[in-house]
């Protein structure tokens, strides 16, 4: 029977009050800037084979903050260079503030933006059908792997597009992480592959394994505080189970039997600790960097 339950992204407005206040909730955007200061600058440097130019898509790219740090480690390993940002984001809203931040911070010069309003299918159609040549020196995939219809196809599609020395980072929840619980113990009941997969760096490791792509990974401790989840009719704690659920509405939606298990599941010790009466979540994420096709 199909799910009467509906996928949180079809409500951009209650998606991205979800997703504001997971980000308040965990040190997701922490974790990745660690990131992107202590180990991102090595990958970074091995790029562009000497070019003066370099050509950078970020697929799924949001408000930017992300993008900007990454692009301000790339300037510092690679002084001089023009960098060409082609961006990718469906939502009309993180198109906008990425714009607005563009426009208001200093020292952007040496980039020039392109504002691709669509999907990363989308996006991989157009090229196609332009016959595009480009090839890029930096692919970044950040949290968006969820949302395409073959992720294993979107990546071989975005590493063909790879210069020599390029690199493509995919950044994804961790398989050991409790969405990789979460997901595996509910998959069928609660994603919408049509419109998002419960997708994890296990699940695309096996993939590029499994193609016999080289690749490397690291894995990013993370947590989130989901105490609100287990107090009923908690709004905050409602919005936290919709972004957990990827589901709509899920405290209301759900059947109670499906609730319930999932409400457990999310206390379970593969998913969360108890610390100082707060319930926290395993938010680890996991990093894949994939060399060009040889």
């Amino acid at each position: 029977m199909a799910s009467p339950l509906k996928s949180l992204v079809i409500d951009d407005n209650r998606y991205q009050k979800s997703f504001q206040l997971f980000l308040e909730r965990s040190s997701e955007h922490q974790c990745m800037q660690d990131f992107i200061h202590n180990t991102l600058p090595d990958i970074l440097a091995s790029i562009g084979d000497g070019k003066s130019h370099l050509n950078v898509i970020g697929v799924g790219s949001g408000a930017g903050e992300i993008d900007l740090e990454m692009l301000s480690q790339l300037r510092l390993k690679h002084p001089g260079v023009t960098v060409d940002n082609e961006v990718v984001e469906p939502s009309s809203t993180q198109l906008h503030q990425y714009k607005v931040m563009v426009s208001q911070k200093p020292n952007l010069d040496y980039i020039k933006c392109t504002w691709n309003k669509m999907t990363s299918s989308e996006f991989e159609e157009q090229w196609r059908v332009k016959k595009m040549t480009k090839k890029a020196d930096f692919i970044h995939m950040i949290q968006m792997l969820y949302y395409v219809k073959d992720p294993g196809a979107t990546i071989e599609f975005f590493q063909s597009l790879l210069d020599k020395k390029g690199k493509l980072l995919i950044i994804l929840v961790s398989g050991e992480s409790g969405w990789g619980k979460l997901w595996r113990t509910y998959r069928s009941q609660l994603c919408h592959t049509e419109i998002s997969q419960c997708v994890t760096t296990g699940d695309m490791k096996s993939f590029l394994d499994s193609k016999g792509v080289s690749y490397q990974s690291y894995e990013l401790p993370s947590q989130m505080e989901i105490t609100e989840c287990f107090t009923e009719g908690d709004e905050k704690g409602e919005l936290l189970l919709d972004f957990l659920t990827e589901v709509l509405d899920f405290s209301n939606t759900a059947s109670p039997e499906l609730k319930a298990g999932v409400l457990e599941l999310l206390q379970h010790p593969d998913c969360s600790k108890e610390s100082n009466g707060k319930v926290i979540f395993n938010n680890n994420l996991g990093v894949i960097v994939i060399d060009p096709q040889t």
